[in-house]
């Protein structure tokens, strides 16, 4: 199958082009660098011509409410339209487990945005919602961080290895369309605070972790399952340890 990648040069999409070739696809990379620019529809009827499947794992690059917003609602809009146009049978798109339940968060209610326009397109979809990656520790460190202390809540997490998430991404991809929504996640539950304490303290990081149950996480106040997959969600193999290993 011919499967083009739109955010194919990025840390889910690079990994998962790989896979796909390895397993005998046509995939494509798709990216502003490869002349492919979602926003504003360059590229996008070239390098869907004859596509099997449309795969969208690209992200926005500011991560401010209106920009979020506007990015995923103009994004999915043109792709939408042209995979359309071009026949594709299947359009996978990478999302984030409670998305739906956390409204004050701009970036999350984006997500929900991009998701309603896929599921109101009229084509076979197929909504591959992931846990937080193990990869994106230090960045929320860094964004919880005042004063050399992280302030976060202890809601729970079940973080995934980035390249399990492509693995999933790629099944979801080379099988039928689900018409509805996958989980995906770890296989352990920490509370957020718990997990980004390990993952600093491994890394002799030297900042303090501070649980804090009014902290925001990425705009928005966390229950303690607010971001825990549902029964039935598929769950990785890599374990935080070896992760850090």
């Amino acid at each position: 199958m011919k499967i083009v990648v739109i955010g194919g040069t990025g840390l889910i999409g690079r990994t998962l082009v790989a896979r796909l070739g390895e397993h005998g696809h046509e995939a494509v990379a798709a990216a502003p660098s490869t002349g492919v620019n979602t926003l504003t529809g360059e590229g996008l009827k070239e390098v869907l011509q004859g596509a099997d499947v449309l795969v969208d794992v690209s992200n926005s690059p500011s991560f401010a409410d209106d920009d979020v917003l506007a990015f995923f609602r103009t994004s999915t809009g043109n792709l939408v339209e042209a995979a359309k146009e071009a026949g594709a049978g299947h359009y996978v798109a990478l999302s984030v487990v409670g998305s739906e339940r956390l409204p004050d968060s701009g970036y999350l209610r984006a997500k929900v945005a991009q998701e309603a326009l896929i599921e109101d397109a009229g084509l076979p979809y197929t909504i591959v919602r992931a846990t937080q990656f193990f990869e994106f520790a230090g960045g929320i460190a860094d964004t919880a961080t005042t004063g050399g202390v992280v302030r976060l809540p202890s809601g729970g997490v079940q973080p995934i290895a980035a390249a399990e998430v492509a693995a999933a991404v790629g099944r979801a991809a080379a099988g039928e369309p689900a018409g509805g929504t996958i989980e995906i996640g770890g296989p352990e539950v920490f509370g957020l605070d718990e997990w980004i304490r390990t993952v600093l303290a491994a890394r002799s990081d030297p900042r303090e972790v501070v649980s804090d149950p009014q902290a925001r996480y990425f705009g928005t106040l966390l229950e303690k399952d607010s971001l825990l997959p549902g029964p039935g969600a598929q769950l990785a193999e890599t374990r935080l340890a070896d992760w850090l290993a």
